[in-house]
């Protein structure tokens, strides 16, 4: 039997072309290891629900492949997505809240489109935060009230990371080949941190957000996770593209590339690297110690390093600009549905309040503060300069740091809020785990705009390097 856990893009189309697997049998391994650890055993309680298509999908693009070949490397690769995207199919579409658990979406998402065409198999729903994390300013991370708690699949008591938790613990956890996420405000970077994987928070504007329930247009991205450089970078090829619904892919027909070219062992040699370590004292002794290995790594890569103080800006992830957005975006997403249940932000929080002990473990004050004390219209001025102001010294925090000292990118412990704040990309791979909790921590390489091949470019090669990803005992 193929051997599913840590199975790579390439190692799947290479049992497929030797015709010792097929997409039907994959997607049945997959399906079985979801019940046998996500549903029960460990119960990590990543996936949310299954798509009843997913067998005949996978039958059918056996036949195709049999026929014409394959259609790309995403050709019968199963794929999960978190429960904020759009697919018009039996599955829903809830961002994990019961106010939403009907919603049934009358298209798919643009990647979704993007996805099938590639020839992907849609596995299923991931689980994550409720309203990625926008519902309340102490939601436990991976809570939602439709699905309960994801679990970290390194620990049940250890932290499984922002809101796509469960695209996240799925990844790690050989539940799926590689899994789509969101993030606003460090909702990819941060699962795959604590989860041990690879996380690519792509450009904003290099992936469509249209059919995918939002926070705020200001942030809000969609991206890879994967256990490998090169499978995150695959799925990148995929998603990215021009959207006439979506104005911020506006003219990225120039950025798109095929990503995966660039994810090469020997990616760092001669790159110019600065190392941002100004964030270290907020971590604990066990993660700069691997960051401590990391960069001793890095030092011996081929590339030249340069001591450089990116820093941090946030006035807090969950800010002004948030806040004033969320209430106009995600009421112009449900008008956008055929039958959501819940027609407006301010029906959500009625439902809610009909139902408190299944609804409001965590309360719902951010939904409370974006319906009451904003105006949907985006005239504040509070918001309109903290826009601006953010976007102007978050873009120039990298700008900067890259042009006075020539680097390529720049790579940090953990994560922060320049890339979402900025709109620019980063990539965050596995650096190993904590001596004492055990909890995963991974490093991040951040770059200017559609900079995508140069980090991953650099994240291939400090894989290669670090080797820094230690599969879960489940």
């Amino acid at each position: 039997m193929f051997e599913l856990c840590e199975a790579t893009v390439s190692s799947v189309q290479k049992a497929f072309a030797d015709g010792s697997l097929t997409s039907l049998e994959l997607t049945m391994q997959y399906l079985e290891r979801i019940a046998d650890i996500d549903q029960s055993g460990p119960l990590i309680n990543s996936v949310l629900e299954v798509n009843p298509d997913a067998l005949d999908m996978a039958e059918a693009l056996d036949r195709e492949y049999a026929q014409k070949g394959p259609r790309g490397p995403l050709h019968g690769i199963p794929v999960l997505l978190k429960d904020n995207i759009n697919t018009a199919d039996k599955l829903h579409t809830s961002a994990g809240t019961l106010a939403l658990k009907d919603n049934f979406a009358p298209q798919d998402a643009f990647i979704v489109e993007k996805l099938r065409a590639a020839g992907a198999v849609i596995l299923g729903k991931a689980n994550m935060t409720e309203l990625a994390n926008y519902m309340s300013d102490h939601m436990r991370n991976g809570f939602s009230s439709r699905g309960g708690a994801v679990l970290n699949p390194y620990g049940a008591d250890l932290n499984v990371g922002g809101s796509s938790a469960g695209s996240g613990a799925a990844v790690s956890a050989n539940l799926c080949t590689v899994a789509v996420g969101t993030e606003t405000s460090g909702s990819i970077l941060c699962p795959a941190n604590y989860n041990s994987i690879v996380g690519i928070k792509p450009t904003k504007g290099l992936v469509s957000r249209t059919g995918i329930i939002p926070i705020c247009t200001a942030q809000d991205t969609a991206g890879p996770l994967a256990r490998t450089v090169a499978d995150a970078a695959q799925l990148l090829t995929v998603l990215a593209g021009t959207d006439p619904k979506d104005p911020a892919t506006g003219a990225i027909e120039p950025y798109l590339t095929d990503y995966a070219k660039f994810a090469t062992p020997d990616g760092l040699k001669g790159m110019r690297i600065g190392l941002s370590r100004t964030d270290e004292a907020r971590y604990k002794p066990e993660f700069v110690a691997l960051a401590e290995y990391a960069w001793e790594v890095l030092a011996h890569s081929g590339a030249e390093i340069v001591p450089v103080d990116m820093g941090r800006l946030s006035r807090g992830w969950q800010s002004n600009i948030l806040l004033y957005e969320f209430k106009r975006c995600l009421n112009a997403y449900l008008a956008s549905c055929t039958d959501p249940g819940a027609k407006s932000l301010l029906e959500i929080i009625e439902y809610n309040n009909k139902d408190p002990q299944r609804c409001l473990q965590y309360g719902q004050k951010t939904l409370l503060d974006a319906q009451l004390c904003t105006s949907g219209n985006l005239t504040e001025p509070v918001y309109l300069h903290e826009r601006a102001d953010d976007l102007r010294r978050s873009r120039k925090a990298v700008d900067d740091c890259l042009k006075e000292h020539g680097l390529d990118c720049i790579v940090m412990l953990g994560w922060n809020d320049v890339p979402p704040l900025s709109g620019y990309p980063a990539v965050s791979i596995p650096a190993g785990r904590g001596a004492e909790s055990g909890q995963p921590m991974g490093i991040t390489f951040v770059g200017t705009a559609f900079s995508e091949p140069v980090l991953i470019r650099a994240a291939a090669g400090m894989e290669a390097a670090l080797n820094g990803r230690i599969p879960p005992m489940l």
